[in-house]
């Protein structure tokens, strides 16, 4: 990919946005009120779904996406309580996320209501996804609160819900378009363009694409107790390119459907972790992914069908000068392809008893360079029987998923078939007659299966190894209270208690040689834990608007394996607290936000000793933000200030992460 071309073509789409002409000629109070009226329908929606979950349930959505200061899903989830987001620095750094201490493996994420797949490790770079065409991000406990959903969606130990914008036209309208340019520090350059098309009353049609180039350098500081440096981060570059696009209809018997493609390319560098007085790495990593996927969905009368139809391709080198090898560099390629079908059933047996049944199948294929690689296939089928209770205080939900993993391999030795049974159970009660208060629990026991990388990789992996099994419990209540005419105009609170084991956990044990490690069922971990989350409204003056939020995370993730020298130890990046604030303050077209993020100390091994000891780190973030509206169209511009007190900090022992940053985006649409 280069610079020069990717550049030409994220100008010309930033040229196309201003010779669109808008289809309506609305007075421009007409359409602020009509945004304010939709902005509240959507937060009360939002606020429904949250107090009745039988799951903890917490959303980002819309104008509170905006405000954040935010360039990737990554970014955002960062403020969900119970998260800790690996991250390994700069724009292109690897961003995984980890939900209740289980591990990156038990949180699947799901595109548009289906899960992205990656086989080979099991991780979702949450980096790589832009918050430019996300209209809202849901993270649940768990799994999500209906029984209506495909096999996949009761298949982990909590789910990650990325959904994209959808076209919303009023009467008369055809077309939106969005199109912004956000720069800033680390060379940034990011301008991004959507556009959205009426093509008939039944029928509508997006696009979405984005370019972002940086260079990555950055300062960060270096002292091993004896002298302070201040050095500059090398080989941080990125070069990414996303496009992608739907199609979104209805039939005349009132089904929906839709079908969307996705394709994203970059090439960056990998910065490694600073040891050694090693401080420039020449590795390079290519990357490229495509999917297709569609959607339908039909209810008649008590019944409802949902189908889901998905292809996706999976590219990826990687190159490593420093290590020669008998036939040249390190350069190697992996190629991975899914498919997967799914079918959801329900059907209504009565006013308050539903019952669903979901079937689906996916099959992954890996290819790659490497030596005595196994070229692995995998197909795993997976069944979900479901059933509901709701009454009017009550809501009981229960499924038991069957799953049956079968690997093959073209050479050497397959896992083999692997086959489980795992139920849930939960519920949600309203004990009193008011509706503000509502209690919750759940049960869930399910299973992770090792990745290619955990079986199959050369001189590392280990067909012998068993899933990985989680047991989770879950407490809690939610509490909403509107004020009508009050300054406090809302408060919501939300906390649940947990219990977590995790069995024949997977880790990496070196052998004879530090050069070959094993991976191995070793370890039994038990989490016990809090969270809290409060939002709360303000209504300072009749254009003057507030809001505040603030999470709490307390998480005991304790090393349980029996006859191990790290027993009883809090593993590894687990701290006991964290947090975050957010506030914000609305004053006619001008906005404000302020966010903090407070994590504790944690330790970088195992072994909970001085030498491993990760020290606890902050940041305060602000944002400004300015709204101009010109009959139907609107512009935005923004400035945002990132680690405004300049602290330098790791999440990640040796990967040092940016100092103060800012960024600026102007913003056009209609």
């Amino acid at each position: 990919m280069k610079t020069s071309c990717l550049a030409i073509a994220g100008f010309v789409l930033l040229l196309m946005c201003f010779s669109v002409h808008g289809q309506e000629q609305n007075p421009a109070d007409t359409l602020k009120r009509a945004n304010e009226l939709k902005e509240v329908q959507i937060r009360r929606i939002k606020i429904s779904r949250r107090q009745t979950s039988s799951t903890p349930l917490q959303i980002l959505s819309g104008e509170e996406l905006q405000r954040m200061n935010s360039l990737s899903v990554a970014d955002a989830v960062r403020f969900f309580s119970g998260v800790q987001l690996k991250d390994y620095g700069g724009i292109g750094g690897l961003k995984t996320i980890n939900v209740r201490s289980m591990g990156t493996n038990h949180t699947a994420v799901f595109y548009d209501g289906v899960q992205l797949g990656n086989a080979q490790n099991g991780q979702v770079d949450l980096g790589k996804f832009s918050l430019d065409n996300i209209g809202e991000i849901e993270l649940y406990n768990g799994q999500k609160s209906t029984i209506f959903q495909s096999a996949k969606g009761f298949s982990a130990g909590s789910s990650l819900y990325l959904n994209t914008k959808t076209p919303e036209f009023k009467d008369g309208q055809t077309d939106h378009l969005r199109a912004a340019v956000r720069g800033g520090s680390f060379g940034l350059f990011n301008p991004s363009l959507t556009w959205q098309k009426k093509l008939s009353d039944q029928i509508y049609g997006s696009i979405s694409t984005e370019y972002k180039h940086a260079h990555g350098r950055y300062k960060f500081r270096l002292t091993n107790g004896v002298y302070d440096s201040t050095l500059v981060r090398k080989n941080a570059d990125i070069e990414t390119m996303r496009v992608e696009g739907g199609i979104y209809g209805r039939l005349p018997d009132s089904s929906s459907w839709n079908a969307k493609f996705y394709f994203y390319n970059d090439e960056q560098g990998l910065p490694g972790a600073i040891v050694n007085n090693v401080y420039d790495f020449p590795q390079r990593l290519w990357s490229r992914n495509f999917f297709f996927q569609s959607h339908y969905k039909k209810e008649t009368g008590r019944y409802q069908l949902m189908a889901s139809f998905k292809y996706a391709h999976d590219y990826s080198r990687f190159l490593d000068p420093n290590i020669v090898k008998d036939d040249g560099l390190t350069n190697n390629i992996y190629k991975q392809d899914e498919l997967y079908f799914s079918v959801a059933n329900r059907y209504q047996l009565s006013p308050i008893w539903d019952v669903a049944l979901s079937a689906d199948y996916q099959r992954s294929t890996m290819d790659a360079n490497l030596y005595r690689f196994p070229y692995p296939t995998r197909h795993t089928g997976l069944v979900a029987l479901a059933t509901e209770l709701h009454m009017e205080r009550l809501n009981i939900q229960a499924n038991l998923l069957g799953t049956l993993v079968n690997d093959q391999v073209e050479q050497y030795y397959s896992a083999g078939k692997k086959q489980e049974l795992t139920p849930t159970i939960m519920a949600s009660w309203q004990p009193f007659s008011a509706k503000e208060f509502r209690l919750r629990a759940f049960y869930k026991n399910i299973f992770r299966m090792p990745t290619f990388n955990d079986l199959y990789y050369t001189l590392i992996g280990s067909t012998f190894l068993r899933p990985e099994y989680t047991q989770q419990y879950d407490v809690g209540f939610t509490y909403l209270r509107m004020f009508e005419g009050q300054l406090l105009s809302q408060v919501s609170l939300q906390s649940d208690v947990y219990f977590n084991k995790v069995k024949d956990k997977i880790v990496a044990v070196p052998g004879a040689s530090l050069f070959r490690w094993s991976m191995q069922n070793l370890g039994r971990v038990e989490i016990k834990g809090m969270d809290l989350n409060v939002q709360t409204a303000w209504t300072l003056g009749p254009q003057l608007h507030a809001a505040a939020g603030l999470t709490y995370t307390y998480q005991q993730a304790i090393n349980v394996t029996s006859r191990d020298l790290n027993y009883r130890n809090q593993i590894p990046y687990i701290p006991l607290h964290s947090g975050s604030v957010i506030a914000s303050v609305d004053w006619k077209n001008m906005g404000f936000n302020y966010s903090y993020i407070y994590t504790a100390e944690r330790y970088d091994q195992s072994a909970n000793i001085p030498e491993n000891y990760v020290q606890p780190f902050y940041t305060h973030d602000l944002a400004l933000h300015y709204n101009q509206q010109l009959s139907n169209k609107n512009i935005r511009l923004s400035a945002e200030v990132n680690n405004v007190f300049n602290q330098y900090y790791d999440v990640v022992t040796n990967f040092p992460m940016p100092g103060r940053s800012y960024r600026f985006t102007i913003a056009y649409a209609y």
